[in-house]
């Protein structure tokens, strides 16, 4: 154990690994106790087949969350050793139903005893351990199937890399990367139009000198995001938020996330009240970080935008 104590955590699965191989081992050794020739990782298919007396493989996949190849492998080691046959009662050649031969119902009823006893050390074991292991599993199961492994970790990086990006205004050295960085972006996924390379092209006189803003993401000094602030001359709203584009390499660090709440806070300080954008619902991830912003659907407005299927505000606070 001195291993997992210098690695800790990060070793969940190994241990894990390691915890089921001994348990593994000890259920081999109690099967040969009471006599059953039988392979521990059969268990859950034959249980299930106990239970339920006919089933397909892709039933019993579904009933113990196995993969069909998974079962069917089991299903086929279990044929050979004359516990279950192939459903001689079916008529319909494109199910695959399985049941217990003889010889798997005399296993099946004989086992009984066998796991009555198994439950009374399992509780035993329980009542000397200072955590229930058992119903711990049942808890993690469930946060896991609500949040996965992958999920949690994931988050953790983008957090920890977010840290490390730091939001600027404009300059004109980044001139080049603002106008890059949205050309790849747009490029993706429609075509550059005549009002994208007015601003692309002219940063200061389109929208710095018409008391706009430009906001840049360093990430280790190189710029890999860039979002505008756009003066508008519009009753409703004091500008528009566009120009938003982050470097493909440098995505999954909360950049779109910390830009957008850098660029509200800008239109807070600049006094606005309420900002506008324009996207299209093909860009699923931005529309669900304008969400999470709290940005709000609305309609009706002109936009020099072909690629335009959707106008958001939010109403800064």
């Amino acid at each position: 154990m001195e291993f997992f104590d210098k690695v800790g955590k990060a070793a969940l699965g190994s241990r894990l690994r390691l915890m089921t191989a001994v348990i593994t081992d000890d259920a081999s050794k109690i099967y040969e106790l009471y006599g059953a020739d039988f392979v521990p990782k059969w268990f859950p298919v034959f249980y299930t087949l106990a239970e339920e007396r006919e089933l397909t493989i892709t039933e019993i996949a579904n009933e113990i969350g196995h993969s069909q190849p998974s079962v069917s492998k089991i299903i086929q080691e279990m044929i050979a050793a004359g516990i279950v046959q192939e459903s001689l009662k079916t008529d319909d050649k494109r199910k695959n139903n399985v049941v217990l031969t003889e010889r798997g119902l005399l296993l099946a009823k004989n086992i009984k005893q066998q796991l009555k006893d198994i439950d009374v050390a399992i509780d035993g074991l329980i009542a000397e351990s200072k955590h229930n292991l058992w119903a711990a599993l049942e808890e993690w199961e469930f946060l896991l199937e609500q949040k996965s492994m992958f999920k949690r970790v994931s988050d953790q990086k983008k957090i920890r890399e977010s840290k490390d990006v730091k939001i600027v205004e404009y300059k004109p050295e980044y001139q080049e990367a603002f106008k890059a960085l949205n050309v790849e972006w747009i490029s993706t996924y429609f075509e550059m139009e005549e009002a994208d390379y007015k601003a692309l092209d002219n940063p200061e006189e389109y929208i710095l000198n018409k008391g706009g803003k430009i906001l840049v993401a360093l990430y280790e000094n190189e710029p890999v995001g860039v979002c505008a602030l756009i003066k508008m001359d519009n009753p409703d709203y004091d500008f528009e938020m566009a120009k938003m584009a982050v470097s493909p390499k440098a995505q999954g660090k909360n950049i779109g996330w910390l830009l957008g709440q850098a660029i509200a806070a800008k239109a807070k300080e600049l006094g606005a009240k309420k900002i506008y954008l324009e996207s299209n619902t093909i860009l699923k991830p931005a529309i669900n970080l304008y969400y999470k912003l709290g940005f709000e659907k609305v309609f009706g407005l002109e936009t020099p935008y072909k690629r335009c299927n959707i106008q958001m505000e939010l109403k800064i606070k």
